[in-house]
């Protein structure tokens, strides 16, 4: 079992950048594929990026691709998501999610999520 807890969210104006962390707990956590997923004002949650146990193979949603980056530090119990020129609708919350599994872009798939990081983009 492991725990997530996200922080990094706030409020950036478009352009800019933020970088997301999720601290893990849990001594298997190097075992997990770990994803970001991000939640708007009345939207379904939707995947944004995905990275495998060992940090080799990173997945990512078209519209975040070449702007964000997905990463971990298994030493440190540690997963980043590096968000770079953002635009107005990256507004979100976002969420760190695990799973032992192969990653999936659904993000009911994952048994393990922590409480959100609120990312808010203006113009």
């Amino acid at each position: 079992q492991v725990q997530l807890v996200e922080s990094g969210g706030g409020l950036v104006q478009a352009g800019g950048s933020l970088r997301l962390s999720c601290a893990a707990s849990g001594r298997t956590f190097r075992n997990y594929n770990m994803a970001w997923f991000r939640q708007a004002p009345g939207k379904e949650r939707g995947f944004v990026a995905a990275v495998t146990w060992d940090g080799v193979t990173t997945d990512y949603a078209d519209y975040v691709k070449g702007r964000f980056t997905a990463s971990r530090d298994n030493a440190k119990n540690m997963v980043y998501l590096q968000m770079n020129s953002l635009k107005l609708e990256d507004t979100a919350v976002y969420y760190c999610e695990g799973r032992i599994l192969a990653h999936s872009r659904n993000w009911s798939e994952y048994p393990y999520w922590g409480q959100g990081t609120r990312v808010t983009v203006s113009a």
